[in-house]
């Protein structure tokens, strides 16, 4: 996750709730684990020791297309999605009203839009609000986990599915036949696509992704298929949830995870996966992807029992706001601690890489080894936390 993902990734929504089954005596550990694989995942992409040298899957892709780097932000939305299920569907059948679930839910869009907006102004001494970047992926996640939780809680199931096959075939027709003023309908380049335009229309290019300049990979438009990424974990939420077999749990979702997978594919010929436009295509391929992994971990953490291996993960997954956010000041703060040398000042991360690794390794391995360490050390850090049973939540 380059800046194109972040400024960094958490999760915001509540912990999931127990589960009945022997398989989960507690807590759907695997929702856990695998929250805390991607967070792990976010920290090592976006924190190479320099952006020049870094192996092809772990950078975003250029435009059209993949990597698994692509993956890790759209796991993010579909984790709150099916934690949704575990925490604001529970709440509502133990009698909690729906505008009381709703206020609750806003006030947490809130407090993720405006750690986003905190993170984007760091480190403050420089602040400047006419050319502050107002999209992000706190502020998408907010904004999302809202929306999502009206639907949730104000239409029936079936109405959800409705609503969230409206988001992705309606996003779709907008983005191939609304006409895009000196560019015309259906053009999906950087500049000319209708998100492209709505964004610099609303925010103009002063607030918008400052490497881009005219276009924003978490803007308004394409927030609303993100919103259909968070339905569709909602969905799996309730699978889990449901009475079924663990084994049939599992299966149901590798089921639904492939066919996913082929359908994503299939649309890719006439929308085009790209994870800056959020394409309805991405949306099903990386839900498809993401109901595989989880299944994955279900069956592995929950079903199985085999839980050593994902401690690491784990300590990640129950404090991955403190994870994403500390180590979002941390990363800002390695580039903007400057070093005397000559002939000019050097910033502190440049001087770690140079001096740790770049001394004996090539400078993509160096620059993977930089960023091993920082997930490395974030691990201990969140390790410290979990012993103390310290967890931040928003």
């Amino acid at each position: 996750m380059s800046e194109t993902l972040a400024p960094p990734v958490a999760v915001p929504a509540p912990s999931p709730a127990p589960v009945s089954g022997p398989s989960a005596p507690g807590r759907l550990q695997s929702l856990d684990v695998f929250r805390g694989i991607t967070v792990a995942g976010m920290l090592l992409v976006n924190n190479p020791g320099t952006w020049s040298a870094i192996y092809p899957p772990l950078a975003h892709a250029e435009w059209h297309g993949w990597t698994p780097t692509d993956l890790i932000f759209p796991f993010f939305l579909f984790i709150v999605g099916v934690a949704m299920a575990f925490s604001l569907l529970p709440a509502a059948e133990r009698g909690a009203t729906r505008g009381e679930l709703m206020k609750k839910a806003a006030v947490r869009g809130l407090k993720l839009f405006g750690l986003g907006l905190l993170l984007a102004a760091f480190p403050f001494y420089d602040l400047d609000l006419a050319h502050l970047r107002i999209p992000g992926v706190l502020q998408r996640i907010g904004v999302a986990f809202v929306a999502a939780s009206a639907l949730v809680l104000f239409l029936r199931p079936r109405a959800q599915a409705w609503a969230t096959a409206v988001l992705l075939l309606g996003y779709w027709a907008a983005m191939r036949l609304i006409p895009v003023p000196g560019y015309g309908a259906g053009d999906l380049g950087k500049d000319g696509n209708f998100a492209a335009y709505v964004d610099r229309a609303v925010l103009g290019t002063d607030h918008l992704w400052k490497s881009a300049k005219t276009w924003d990979p978490e803007g308004i438009f394409s927030t609303l298929p993100a919103v259909a990424t968070v339905m569709l974990g909602v969905f799996a939420g309730r699978w889990l949830r449901s009475a079924r077999p663990p084994a049939e749990k599992a299966a149901g979702m590798f089921f639904a995870g492939n066919a996913a997978l082929v359908a994503g594919l299939i649309w890719h010929a006439a929308f085009p996966i790209n994870k800056n436009l959020w394409t309805s295509s991405y949306v099903v391929f990386t839900a498809g992807m993401a109901l595989n992994f989880l299944a994955m971990c279900y069956w592995t953490v929950d079903v199985r029992g085999y839980r050593q291996w994902a401690r690491p993960f784990l300590v990640f997954g129950v404090n991955a706001i403190a994870a994403f956010f500390l180590s979002g000041i941390m990363a800002r703060i390695l580039g903007l601690v400057k070093l005397p040398a000559t002939p000019e000042p050097v910033a502190l991360k440049t001087w770690i890489v140079d001096h740790a690794f770049a001394s004996w390794l090539s400078p993509v391995n160096a620059s993977l080894a930089f960023a091993l360490c920082f997930v490395l050390f974030w691990i201990g850090a969140m390790e410290v936390l979990y012993r103390r049973r310290i967890f931040f939540k928003v």
